[in-house]
């Protein structure tokens, strides 16, 4: 005759183990989250349009430019790595800008990397990679001259 345990501390002890853990790192996250929620909310809408069927954003022409989406690169990542800087420095820890602009230049190349791979409208390119960077650069460039006009310096 079995006897079923209900302690799930018997049943997953490793469970047992990643409570105190969670209830350190979980504040923590949401922190992070309430924090940088806008860039977040941004690079949500990044990805979607990113892996969103070619087909669909072909049929809204804003203006006949060869090369728009390029455009559209240095647009998006201009502004992630500006909406970034800004939620850094409006608080209590100063960031490296480097070490900011490290996210949006990572999270391109990854979302370059999900269109040749997840989607079958879209491809890599590494010129969007590069228009992405250029938009990532501009907005640093920007804003360390903005700093040093106000006379403060940021790292």
């Amino acid at each position: 005759m079995y006897v079923y345990s209900c302690h799930i501390s018997e049943t997953y002890p490793e469970f047992i183990n990643l409570i105190p853990l969670l209830s350190i790192i979980l504040p923590q996250i949401l922190t992070m989250i309430k924090k940088y929620k806008f860039s977040i909310i941004l690079s949500v809408i990044i990805l979607f349009l990113s892996l969103k069927n070619a087909s669909d954003l072909n049929k809204v022409k804003f203006f006949d430019i060869p090369e728009f989406d390029k455009i559209v690169h240095f647009l998006m990542y201009f502004s992630l790595m500006s909406v970034i800087i800004y939620e850094s420095v409006t608080s209590s820890v100063k960031k490296s800008l480097f070490l900011l602009a490290l996210f949006p230049f990572f999270y391109g190349i990854v979302i370059e990397i999900l269109q040749g791979t997840l989607t079958t409208t879209r491809s890599a390119s590494v010129f969007d990679a590069i228009f992405n960077t250029f938009g990532i650069i501009m907005a640093v460039i920007i804003w360390s001259s903005f700093e040093k006009l106000k006379g403060k310096n940021i790292r």
